[in-house]
Parts: C-alpha cells; structure tokens; sequence
C-alpha cells in the first residue's frame, strides 16, 4: 500500500515553531503594552509641560531650548516603535530557548515509538509464520485449528497496531482503505475472541445484526432494512475500537450479566451498539467517560471509585478520524448502551 510520508519530526518542528510563536507574541504583547504605557505617560507629561510653559524672566541666566510640541511626539511614536520591535526580537529569541527542550523530549519520544515499533515487528512476524506452520497439522475444523485460526487472528491484530504506532511516529499518513469493512463481520470476530473471557466473568456475550438483540454468536441475520453495516475504515482500527467497547462493559458488568454487540443501518450511518447490564454511570457527564482516566464514584456507594482508562478514549479518536461519533446513548440501574456510528459506504 502506497503511503503518502515526510520526513520524520517534522510535525514536530511545526509544532514547535507555532508554539515558540505564540509565546513571542504573548512577551512582545506585553512589553509593547507596557512600552505604549511608558510612552503615553511621558508624552502626556511633556505636553502638558509645554501647554504651561515656566518662562524664566529677563533677568540673565543659563540658555534655554525650547521643542515644538510635534517634533516630541514623533520622537516619542519613532522610540515606541523601536521598542517594541526590540521587544519582538527578545521574545521570539527567549520563546525560542524555552521550547528547545519539549523539542528534545519529544524527539526522544518519537524516536523510542520508532524503535520499540520497529523491534515488535519482526517477532510478531515469527509468530505469525509459527503459527502458520502449527495450522498445517492441524484440520482447521478441529479444536485446536480452530483455536490456532483465532490466536492468529489475535497475533494480526496486534501487528496491525504496531504497524500503526510506526506510521504514527513516522508522521506518515496511510491511504483510506479501499474495500469497506463489514461491521457485522468485526462485531462477530471481537464477540468470539471474548467468549472465555466473557465466560470466566460468569457474562452472557452475545452478538446481533440488527437493533433486537439477543442473537448467538456467530448470527447471520442481516439488518432490518436488508442493507449491510458497511464504513470505509481500517478493519484494525475498528476491530480495536469495538474491542475496547466490549471489554469496558465487561469490565462494569456482574456476574450473571449480559453484554450484547448489534449492527444495524441507521439513515446513511454504519452503527455498532454495545449494550450491558452493569450499574450504568453515575457521578460524572456521559460525555465526560470519553476522556483518558476518568473516574466515578463506585456504583456500591462504599466511597471507591471506578476508572474508564484510556480504552474509550482511544475508542473516540478512531471514530473521529473515520468520520464518526461514539456517545453513551443509555445509562441507568438497567445498564449502559454506546453507540459507534461511522460513515455508511456502499457495498
């Protein structure tokens, strides 16, 4: 795949200059402020003096010069301007030497993403072509093919995130997929790699392909409009946001609960729904449990609190970057429901 790229750090180097910019312009603002004071008062000063002349009288005494009132103001207009050139080129000299070292930081970000990336890379590509060798022994029926097809399933996914922190710290941007992403597809292969975690919970996981719910794993049942749940996005990046979603209601789900992933068309939008029978959220804005880190009061009122990590975050910039939304579109005693919505693409 073609891949549209710049020479690493540049993003950077244009970050850092807006900022180095801005904070020129904020110590220049205030020193031209005070300068443009300075000079006002002088000048307010001087004129009035020259309003009210003390005349010394005929009696001999030391010379006297005497300024015309507009020939003092265009020197003070000419100074005042100096001035505040002067202050320019401080601040952007000083604003300058204040950012240098975020610029060595993140350079020295960038370039442990690059490597750690890079070095994933070639194990994961080794455990691939293992794994490719152990599915030749085995039927791909059987239960340990099986088990094989999703562990590399699994072992995709994880280079595909690699692949997307490379290209990250790289600044290269990928090129928008060609065939669209059938979310019923993803819906069902995030449902089948959380069974046994689902079932080590004591949750009931399931998947559905329309807005009723309620269908096994594995359903084939299409939307009620008979369209399919296509977007036009990185099946990894959707298989990430989904996952996240499903694993956030299991981790806020009881024993005994139930969590369900649907699709379905809604207007011109693909959406996936995950629903679950937790607690709901309390003690923070909807919006707000798409924020990194966000905490609420425990749901037990014993004064802990619960934690949404980074995974919902996560979860919105891939929405955003594709075009979508993601919202909390119910949360009460009954369970939470979140909706991701992406561009509908044509089949």
């Amino acid at each position: 795949m073609n891949r549209r790229t710049r020479p690493a750090g540049a993003a950077d180097q244009e970050t850092l200059r807006r900022a180095s910019l801005k904070v020129a312009l904020r110590i220049s603002a205030a020193c031209a402020v005070l300068v443009l004071c300075l000079l006002a008062a002088a000048t307010i000063y001087l004129v009035n003096k020259l309003a009210h002349p003390d005349l010394p009288g005929a009696a001999a005494g030391p010379a006297y010069t005497y300024l015309d009132s507009k020939d003092l103001v265009e020197a003070m207009v000419i100074a005042g301007v100096a001035g505040v050139a002067l202050a320019g080129i401080v601040g952007w000299f000083s604003a300058r030497s204040a950012i240098r070292p975020l610029g060595e930081a993140l350079a020295l970000q960038r370039r442990f993403v690059q490597d750690a990336s890079h070095e994933l890379r070639t194990p994961l590509a080794i455990l691939d072509a293992r794994i490719q060798l152990a599915q030749r022994d085995a039927a791909p029926d059987s239960k340990p093919g099986q088990a094989l097809g999703r562990i590399r399933e699994d072992a995709a996914t994880l280079t595909g995130i690699v692949n997307e922190l490379l290209l990250a710290a790289t600044g290269s941007t990928p090129d928008p997929p060609k065939e669209p992403v059938d979310l019923a597809d993803v819906a069902a292969a995030v449902t089948e790699s959380l069974q046994q975690l689902a079932a080590r919970q004591d949750i009931r996981l399931a998947v559905s392909s329309g807005p009723s719910g309620g269908l096994a794993a594995g359903s084939s049942a299409g939307p009620p409009d008979g369209g399919r749940a296509l977007a036009r996005i990185e099946r990894s990046s959707l298989r990430r946001a989904v996952l996240a979603l499903a694993d956030n209601a299991l981790a806020h789900t009881p024993p005994g609960g139930r969590v369900t992933i649907s699709t379905a068309v809604e207007k011109n939008h693909a959406v996936i729904t995950v629903a679950d029978t937790g607690s709901g959220i309390t003690g923070v804005d909807q919006a707000r449990v798409f924020d990194r880190f966000v905490r609420t009061p425990g749901a037990d009122g014993s004064g802990g609190q619960r934690s949404f990590g980074i995974g919902l975050a996560l979860v919105r910039e891939i929405a955003t970057a594709a075009g979508g939304t993601v919202e909390v579109t119910r949360t009460g005693p009954a369970g939470t429901t979140m909706k991701l919505a992406l561009p509908l693409a044509a089949g």
